[in-house]
Order: C-alpha cells, then sequence, then structure tokens
C-alpha cells in the first residue's frame, strides 16, 4: 500500500474543494495548503469563500489571507509561500492537501515554475496600446514573425497572452518558449504518494450551487466587505479589486443598480469563470482522478 505523502485538489468554483480538502485533513492528519489566487487576501474573506473560523479550528489552514489587498499576488510569491507551508506541515508530522481552484498555482507546483523576466513600463505601454487599438489577428500575426512556437500554441483570439508573449520578445530579445523552458524543479512532483484528484460536479448542480453560495455570501456580509474594500481606493488594476463581485455590489451599495441586478450579474460572471476553471482542468490535468459530489478517496 502506498504511503500518502501529499493530496492534491483542484475543481471549479463552488465544487466543494474546501470542504473535501478538511475531511482528508481530519482523517489523515493533515493541514490544509490554499492554492486559490484570490482566498490569499484578508480582505476578501467572505466574497472568495474563503474557510471559517471553525474550519479552521478543525484543522492547520496554511496560505488563506496572507496578503492585503494592495499587494498583488503572483504564481512564484505563492509557490514560495506554498512550499514553506507544505514543509512545515511535513516537519509537524501532517500530510499537506493542496486545495484550489488556481490552475497555474498547482501547475508551477508540481512541474516547476518558468521564471518570467521584468518588462519595462514603456514596452507594456507600447503593446497595451496596441491590444486597445488593433484587431488580436493583426498582433497573432506579428507574433507569428517574431515567436513562432508561442504564436502556434495561442489562438488568435487571446490577445491578453499574445500581448505577454510580444511584451517579452521585445524586452529581452528572448522567445516566450525560450523563457518557459526554463523551469524550476518541481516542489511537489507527481509520483507514488501524491494523489491528485479533480472535483467535477454536473454543469447544473455546480450552476446551483454558485447562485446558492452567492446568496449565502449576501447573508454572511459580502456587501459589507465589498464597501470596505472599495472604500480604499485602491488602484483597479489590482488582483483583489477585479474579485467577483466587489464591482457589482459596491455598485449596489451605491445606489446604482438593485439588488437582484447585482446578484444576478455577479453569478453569471462566477458561472463563467467556473466553466473556464473546468476546462483548463480537463485539458492540462487529464491525468488527475476525477470525482463526484460526495466521493471521499480512501486511503
Amino acid at each position: 500500500m502506498t504511503t500518502i505523502m501529499a493530496v492534491l485538489i483542484a475543481g471549479p468554483t463552488a465544487s466543494g474543494k474546501s470542504q473535501l480538502a478538511l475531511t482528508l485533513a481530519e482523517r489523515l492528519g493533515g493541514a490544509v495548503v490554499n492554492a486559490d489566487s484570490m482566498q490569499v487576501y484578508r480582505d476578501l474573506r467572505v466574497l472568495t469563500a474563503r474557510p471559517g473560523v471553525a474550519d479552521e479550528a478543525r484543522a492547520p489552514h496554511h496560505v488563506y489571507g496572507t496578503l492585503d489587498a494592495a499587494e498583488p499576488a503572483s504564481v512564484a510569491r505563492w509557490l514560495g509561500d506554498a512550499a514553506t507551508a507544505i514543509e512545515a506541515a511535513r516537519h509537524a508530522g501532517r500530510v499537506p492537501i493542496v486545495v484550489g481552484g488556481t490552475g497555474l498555482y498547482l501547475a508551477a507546483l508540481t512541474e516547476g515554475l518558468s521564471p518570467m523576466p521584468r518588462i519595462p513600463d514603456a514596452v507594456r505601454r507600447h503593446w497595451r496600446q496596441a491590444q486597445a487599438h488593433e484587431p488580436p489577428q493583426v498582433l497573432h500575426a506579428i507574433l507569428a514573425e517574431r515567436d513562432p512556437a508561442a504564436a502556434a500554441r495561442l489562438r488568435p483570439t487571446d490577445p491578453q497572452r499574445i500581448v505577454r508573449a510580444l511584451e517579452v520578445v521585445e524586452a529581452t530579445g528572448r522567445s516566450l518558449s525560450a523563457w518557459q523552458a526554463e523551469r524550476t524543479p518541481p516542489v511537489l512532483p507527481r509520483g507514488p504518494g501524491v494523489a491528485a484528484y479533480v472535483l467535477a460536479p454536473p454543469r447544473d448542480l455546480l450552476r446551483e450551487r454558485i447562485a446558492q453560495r452567492f446568496e449565502a455570501m449576501m447573508e454572511a456580509g459580502a456587501v459589507e466587505e465589498a464597501v470596505g474594500l472599495t472604500a480604499r481606493r485602491l488602484d483597479p488594476a489590482l488582483p483583489a479589486m477585479k474579485a467577483i463581485g466587489v464591482a457589482q455590489l459596491s455598485a449596489y451599495a451605491m445606489g446604482l443598480v438593485g439588488r437582484g441586478e447585482a446578484v444576478a450579474d455577479a453569478v453569471t460572471r462566477t458561472r463563467q469563470y467556473a466553466k473556464r476553471q473546468d476546462t483548463w482542468f480537463r485539458n492540462r490535468f487529464a491525468d488527475w482522478e476525477r470525482l463526484a459530489p460526495g466521493d471521499v478517496p480512501t486511503f
């Protein structure tokens, strides 16, 4: 019988990841490590459905609420925090259970991280202006000339990633593909003893759960949380300010839209995000075991 050294749990938002992680933490004597890019923010406990105080008392939880909303989260920063938390769990004799919906975080953890260069502001402004004024197909054609390998991997309708690749090749003289080839060793490589799961609830059930959970958030103080964050007048480009619900509920609090419209907009955006997550996991983590709602692995 293989000894379980770590558990990885991925899945779309509202799929039940946190509850499964807590259940396994109690069964295995484990510690839960967050892999969600929004649950790292202290300012967003309600709107990101972070585990509550009662859950945190049942098992150790790490890398939750570690950043202020004024700080931009990044894959590299999270990876360092997660590595520290995993080592601490093991030192305490606990099984690290890494759970979250941010696929890039989990991929970096298990496959390694590609070092990315700093892009000068002038280069970034140039390509962001080009993105605003040029069709993505035009930018994709430029990329095909400068970095054919990156262009071959990217859809002509994906302007953000196209512009990112153009920024890198202009700023460094090296293709994005070359940078991505220089991966660091993975912190938690897949192999014997590392169990990996993707929660895959039926789409209709997930849509219902998302709506029910947002109503629960409203009862738990989501409006107050959104208003408090908006009142800080932080840069709207910061990741925390883009969390689903912040703009919608702030507009509701200011009387710009009704409650029903604000909730419906936030629920729709959450459902769209969940669909993107599900597609990403199906493509990138195709070899991870799929779990239906209520399934709990036995070891």
